[in-house]
């Protein structure tokens, strides 16, 4: 069966770093886009990166465009969203989603001094 695990979230503080990681199974993961989305509490999930399914095409909210990088791994079966530059408005749970419809759980991410 599908699976998606995200990892990597936490607290930091205002300007620092975090590495998310998605890893996949169950499904030809080099065949698919992956996707970050994230939700803060009482607003709705908004998308935040994409990547095509080789890695040659993404996408990024113009919220964190020149802060967040995604990138893939197809040898890994595993998407990341590198998080620069953080801001307190960046907390959510980032969830990690497969273009053939199926999302992971979800890993708090909290920037707060």
């Amino acid at each position: 069966q599908v699976q998606l695990v995200e990892s990597g979230g936490g607290l930091v503080q205002p300007g620092g770093s975090l590495r998310l990681s998605c890893a996949a199974s169950g499904f030809t993961f080099s065949s698919y886009a992956m996707s970050w989305y994230r939700q803060a509490p009482g607003k709705e999930r908004e998308l935040v990166a994409r990547i095509s399914n080789y890695g040659l095409r993404t996408n990024y909210a113009d919220s964190v465009k020149g802060r967040f990088t995604i990138s893939r791994d197809n040898a890994k079966n595993t998407v990341y969203l590198q998080m620069n530059s953080l801001r307190p408005e960046d907390t959510a749970v980032y969830y990690c989603f497969a273009q053939l419809g199926f999302w992971g759980q979800g890993t708090q991410v909290t920037v707060s001094s």
